[in-house]
């Protein structure tokens, strides 16, 4: 549905130029989404996608080792959306203190992700309520290091900052003026915590996400911010008991229609057309996060009943298995350290995968040495190339 724009243009001085600033209109839109054929077709299947994948839990024998790995390529695929180069094995060679292969700034915005939204989970499970503050807890983790981190962490931006091109005069969107920030910040926190619009959480998350992107709060880390606001909002709403589902692969896969469509809802209110590719992406990521965690217990499991055959050796190789699947990236050092093995039985087990080609040796060193199983990240990592 085309309405007219979502908001108003203000005129304002800025870095000796004059700009047209854009000041969204409070949600929910007005006149109301309309969830009728294709699109309730659309929400029904995206919610039925969210349920199973909610489910996935009660079907793994660890769904925290799960959580724990896919969070990680999570933050690798959001910050990868920004610029940075950083893959999954960098990030968890920085974890276990080795030296990435990539610059350093990148893999500690990644690490950073990770932080903001454990800290983000965490208050909401001891019951802190869903807010600005909690946003503004969460950029200050997510900016405390490394890139950004001079750019007021914690902190409502106190001057103008633009979209695109070199400065606000050519840019092309400029969120709005700093005085309007926090009073569009309170209306979006307000619509998140009314329960008399009767919007669906899924629909509320669509909203949300385009609202806090169109306000652009901080100086910097908005858009990583505003990807964590969907899971979270899934995760407050109910829908996920775990904070399983991430839109960061859809959308890097699909750029330039998402920022098109965000373009679109602000120039033309065509929310539906917004909804639509939110929900698809939806029921697209939940899918993939079900097949993915299916795929990797089926691959530990064969790895498993192949161990097993070895004999006397294949108590301690199952329990460096066990470790792999908690890191897929691990010293020899790491295992001693957590899993309580001593030095010459850590090493005997490890060969033991080595030979039969289930982990793989990654410096070609005598000393120090990193292991890394092969498939498993193989899985997580597919489509977390850097742009």
């Amino acid at each position: 549905m085309r309405r007219k724009a979502t908001g108003t243009y203000q005129t304002t001085s800025t870095a000796g130029e004059q700009v047209r600033a854009f000041v969204p209109l409070p949600l929910p839109p007005v006149p109301p989404l309309e969830i009728t054929g294709p699109r309730q077709v659309l929400l029904e299947r995206a919610t039925l996608a969210v349920g199973r994948l909610d489910s996935i839990s009660t079907l793994l024998p660890d769904p925290h080792l799960f959580l724990y790995s896919y969070v990680r390529r999570e933050a690798v695929l959001s910050s990868q959306i920004e610029g940075t180069q950083s893959s999954l094995s960098d990030l968890l060679l920085f974890e276990l203190a080795e030296a990435p292969g990539t610059p350093l700034d990148d893999v500690v915005e990644v690490s950073n992700y990770i932080a903001a939204l454990e800290h983000g989970v965490a208050r909401i499970r001891d019951g802190f309520p869903l807010s600005n503050r909690l946003l503004r807890e969460m950029h200050a983790v997510l900016m405390a290091k490394g890139r950004g981190s001079e750019k007021q962490p914690g902190e409502f931006r106190r001057s103008q900052n633009w979209i695109g091109g070199t400065r606000p005069g050519n840019a092309h969107f400029v969120p709005p003026p700093p005085e309007e920030v926090g009073t569009c910040m309170g209306a979006l926190e307000k619509f998140l915590h009314d329960e008399t619009t009767g919007v669906p959480v899924l629909l509320k998350a669509a909203l949300a996400h385009v609202q806090f992107e169109t306000i652009h709060p901080f100086l910097d880390g908005n858009g990583r911010l505003g990807r964590l606001l969907i899971a979270l909002l899934l995760h407050h709403g109910g829908l996920l008991s775990e904070p399983l589902l991430y839109l960061s692969l859809y959308l890097k896969e699909n750029r330039r229609a998402y920022y098109d469509l965000l373009d679109r809802v602000r120039a033309t209110g065509d929310w539906e057309a917004w909804v639509d590719f939110f929900l698809e992406g939806v029921e697209q990521t939940a899918r993939s996060a079900v097949q993915t965690a299916q795929r990797l217990v089926q691959l530990v499991g064969a790895d498993t009943v192949r161990i097993q055959q070895t004999g006397r050796a294949a108590a301690n190789a199952l329990r460096v298995l066990s470790a792999l699947r908690q890191r897929p990236v691990i010293t020899l050092q790491h295992l001693c350290k957590e899993h309580a093995m001593t030095f010459p039985t850590a090493s005997k087990a490890m060969h033991s995968l080595v030979s039969a080609g289930i982990a793989r040796e990654l410096t070609g060193q005598r000393r120090n040495r990193v292991f890394v199983y092969d498939a498993y990240l193989s899985i997580l990592n597919e489509g977390g190339q850097p742009l």
